[in-house]
């Protein structure tokens, strides 16, 4: 059966991209964020992919996720980023050699229950202006208390997240780093900064660990410098097919809500795909698509199932054509500041419909 709508995972990519960031931060170990199924790329086959390359850890937002890579066989080590929820997951971390992230006291009291001997693997979640989760900088010497209290406990190190990374100008960054360096001055322990902006932009972010996300997917995470100029690869490529061409008078107009009206006789391809496969409804006229070799516009708006493209630049353009949403030959940054949002939200936005297909394994 032929699928209406292929995502292709190049895993050649993302070994290359997990080699860029080595390249970046050559004495740091490598946390590779595997949450969000792997960024909308598939998880398990990244998380084995990145195994298999010697990374140090991976990371999940939650026990679910974290479950699902322990029941593929990912044995590398995995974090969860946003600690335990219930003494039982509590106790799962323990029994399946989880890295818990802590972030607040009560997650602590969670750990406590399950007595002072628990062997449990700790990383300790310092706010240093995220003001999202982690616990006050100045409670730096009660955690400390806390692994004393616990012989446990094993540190495996501070984590803060960055609010502005992604904005080499703003002087926030710099702000953050600072305070949390000042408030673990004298205090053992790994350090862990930088995601993929904090790598890429702020030197100062590439402590003993960095947690590389968008970055490992092939996808610059900074605005006005492309993932080619970083040396990236993308790893995915959306695809669909041409399911029909037609040609309308000057005048017509095209789709829900008549939003594109042709300036003259022109031929309009139809697309098999839409926001039901992930393809943002928002996107607007003008948005670049390939068919075949060349770059069309989008007209008129995404429908469920389909979506409508200029093809006056195209006129080679067959029934059956490949379409590429978005690739190598055409950044999801690029779509996505069409649609007004993140790659991110892109890759993670991909459906059930959509057939994923693995290279490079």
């Amino acid at each position: 059966m032929t699928p209406r709508v292929t995502a292709t995972v190049d895993l050649t990519a993302i070994r290359h991209n997990l080699g860029v960031v080595r390249t970046l931060a050559p004495g740091a170990r490598v946390m590779a964020a595997v949450k969000a199924d792997g960024y909308g790329h598939g998880a398990i086959p990244v998380s084995r992919t990145l195994a298999e390359a010697g990374v140090d850890a991976l990371s999940v937002a939650c026990m679910d996720e974290a479950m699902r890579l322990r029941q593929a066989r990912v044995h590398a080590p995995i974090a969860l980023l946003e600690g335990i929820i219930s003494e039982e997951e509590a106790a799962l971390a323990v029994y399946e050699r989880l890295q818990v992230v802590v972030h607040d006291h009560w997650q602590l009291d969670l750990l406590a229950r399950l007595g002072p001997q628990a062997q449990v693997d700790i990383w300790f979640k310092l706010d240093s202006g995220m003001h999202r989760l982690g616990f006050p900088l100045g409670d730096v010497a009660q955690l400390q208390a806390a692994l004393t209290r616990h012989p446990g406990w094993r540190l495996q190190g501070w984590i803060t997240h960055l609010a502005s990374a992604d904005e080499p100008d703003n002087p926030f960054t710099l702000e953050q780093i600072r305070a949390y360096e000042t408030a673990l001055k004298g205090v053992e322990g790994a350090r862990s900064v930088a995601n993929s902006a904090g790598l890429i932009a702020w030197p100062d972010a590439r402590k003993d660990w960095v947690r590389p996300g968008l970055a490992l997917y092939g996808a610059s995470p900074l605005e006005g410098r492309s993932a080619a100029a970083l040396g990236l690869r993308p790893a995915m490529t959306l695809e669909s097919r041409l399911i029909a061409i037609r040609h309308f008078e000057a005048g017509a107009t095209i789709g829900y809500g008549q939003t594109f009206r042709c300036p003259e006789r022109m031929p309009v391809g139809v697309v098999a795909v839409g926001y039901a496969d992930g393809v943002p409804r928002c996107l607007s006229t003008g948005t670049p698509v390939q068919v075949g070799a060349d770059q069309v516009p989008l007209v008129g708006r995404v429908s469920m199932d389909m979506i409508t493209v200029d093809l006056r630049g195209c006129p080679s353009a067959r029934v059956g054509d490949r379409v590429v949403l978005w690739g190598p030959s055409l950044p999801a940054e690029t779509i996505a500041r069409h649609a007004g949002t993140i790659a991110y939200e892109l890759f993670c936005g991909l459906t059930q419909r959509v057939r994923f297909v693995y290279r490079g394994s």
